[in-house]
This record gives structure tokens, sequence and C-alpha cells, in this order.
């Protein structure tokens, strides 16, 4: 077997040697290293020797197989250059022509705004949170005043996840919200707080052109003592002024959320009709944006705190929606689609 390596080298090294063109030193590659190449066959039939051979005829074959490859790969880098300088010597090749220019990303839409909403809260002294998407449903629902038999779990289309359950936490779900974060965080941190929590959140919902599956969503928390709406009001009117640089009036009415009492709904003035009525705001004048209140004293008693010392308020909003406003975007399957002619325009 030896001998054969040996010849079979020294065969290709002179068949190399005669190649004359790099079209002679493909065929030769075939020949040896094709699928039925000679060099392949034979290094198939070292399964056939006997166990005690096997290594030392296998360090030899690729040791020749390497020699081989590397006389060849030798030879077409030669050739090349040698095609190079003679194209070079009859041809004028400007050297100062620019090369190819290189492709450069673009930022998400959904993740420039988002970025902007956090600089902005983060310079009124809001910390930026982040938790799992995938939740437990006691953070989920039964930590934001939602038990399993409360009614406000069908307002929840949710993703369960099949996982053994837990006594305190229950089955596991893709959060239907940001608000488990704000739990995590008071248990955490406890109180006085100040955070947002921005994230991806999972509903189970009937796509179409103002409903996802996946969307984005920006919650709000404060913790502290003499907190109040107005608080809520005068931050959340300087924070969409700033995202859309345009002064933008907003306005509290009375809504429903199992996790604050008082509950309330948040609108701003309507930036295409400067509140004065179209389509888009229904000729209302404003855009619903979001849900919003005082904590629930039984919320911040899950959290860890003293709901007779402390006080505060929550809010959360869709990111996707507010993207979708600001750049007047009008399908929201749009952000989610991958498809780079939109996020080429930002």
């Amino acid at each position: 077997m030896e001998n054969i390596l040996l010849l079979l080298k020294e065969e290709a090294i002179k068949e190399l040697e005669k190649a004359s063109n790099l079209e002679k030193i493909q065929e030769l590659e075939v020949l040896y290293f094709g699928r039925k190449g000679k060099l392949t066959i034979l290094l198939k039939s070292l399964k056939d020797l006997p166990p005690e051979e096997k290594p030392k005829f296998g360090k030899l074959s690729n040791e020749i197989k390497n020699e081989i490859f590397n006389a060849f790969s030798n030879k077409k880098i030669a050739f090349e250059n040698e095609k190079l300088k003679k194209e070079l010597e009859t041809e004028f090749f400007d050297t100062t022509i620019p090369g190819p220019s290189s492709k450069f990303g673009h930022i998400h839409p959904l993740y420039q705004v988002q970025k902007e909403v956090e600089d902005i809260f983060s310079n009124m002294g809001f910390s930026i949170m982040d938790g799992p998407e995938l939740e437990s449903e006691y953070y989920n629902f039964i930590a934001l005043n939602i038990p399993n038999d409360h009614p406000a779990r069908d307002m929840h289309d949710t993703f369960f996840v099949k996982r053994k359950k837990q006594e305190k936490h229950g089955g596991f779900v893709m959060r239907t919200h940001t608000s488990p974060t704000q739990i995590r965080t008071m248990e955490k941190y406890g109180a006085p707080l100040r955070v947002i929590v921005p994230g991806r959140t999972f509903r189970y919902e009937s796509l179409d052109a103002t409903h996802e599956a996946t969307f984005d969503q920006i919650e709000g928390l404060i913790i502290d003592k003499d907190i109040s709406l107005a608080h809520l009001k005068g931050i959340m009117a300087e924070m969409l002024s700033k995202i859309f640089n345009k002064e933008v009036t907003v306005r509290l009415r009375p809504g429903y959320f199992p996790f604050v009492e008082p509950g309330l709904e948040l609108d701003f003035s309507c930036l295409l009709c400067d509140g004065k009525g179209c389509k888009t705001c229904k000729n209302t004048g404003w855009i619903e944006f979001m849900g919003c209140g005082m904590v629930h004293k039984n919320v911040l008693a899950y959290g860890g705190i003293d709901s007779n010392e402390y006080q505060g308020w929550a809010f959360g909003f869709g990111l996707t929606r507010l993207v979708m406003m600001r750049y007047k975007i009008p399908d929201i399957r749009l952000l989610s689609s991958g498809d780079i002619r939109l996020t080429q325009q930002f």
C-alpha cells in the first residue's frame, strides 16, 4: 500500500508539471480528486486494511493527499499570477477607480422610535427595564390583579406554552403585555420607582391591517409618595410633543383595566387635522392612545409595596401603533414582514 501511494504521488506531480494551462490543471484535479478519481478510490480502499495497519497508512495517505493538493494549488496560483501580469502589461488599468461601495443596513423604524422614547424618559429620570418574553401566569395575570376566574382573562387571547406548572406560578405564556416586568421590578427594587419597560408582546390575534400576533409595547410605572394623575398627564404630553416635534394636547377619560384604580384612557389631539376632525380620528379630533391609571393596591401588595405609604400610576401603549402614526404606515404587518424596501426608507 505504501508503494502504491508513493507511486500515485509521483505520477500526479509529473502530470502536473506537464500542465501548460488552467484547463489542464482542472482536468487533472478531476482525475485525481473527483468522485471516481484515482486518489479518491485509493483512499476509500483503506477501510479494507487490517485494523493494525489502518493508523500507519491512514496518516501516510493524508500526508500524500495534502502534498498533492498543495502542489495543485500552487500551480494554479502561479498561472493566475502570470495571467494577471500579462493583462497588466498589455491592458490599461486605472488603479484610482473606487471599488464597489458597501451597502449599509438600516435600523428598523420600531427601534428608532423605541430609542427616542427611551431617551426622552431617561432625561425625565426613568430607568429602562427588561424582562422575559416567556412569562408565568403569576406574573402575567395573577400579580396584576387578574386571578384565574377573572373575566379580564377574556381580554387576553394568549399563547400558552406546554410546560410543567408550578405551585405559585401556574402555567407559562408568551407575555400578553410588558406589565409583568413592573411586578418583577417592584419585587427587586421596592419603592420609590420610576421605570419604563419596552418589549415584544404576543396575542393570538386574527391578522389584519391593524392587528398582529407579535407587537411592541412600552409600559411605564411611577411609585412614590404624593404622586397624582397630573404628573402622568404632563409627562405624556411632553413625551408625545417630542416624538412628533409638535405641541400635543392630551386628555384623560374613564376606562377599565384590572391593575389600576381608577382606570383611564389617554387620548391625544389629532395631528393630521389639528383637532378639527378627520377620517383618521373619526371626526372627534382625538386619537386613542393608551390605557393608564393609579396602580391598584392589590398590585402594590403583590410587588411587596405598602399601599398606605406609597402610591403611583402606570401606563401602557403600543409602540407599533405609535410608529404607524408617526410614519403614516397603513398596515401593521409591514413592520414584521422583513421587506427591506420598508426599512430602507428610514
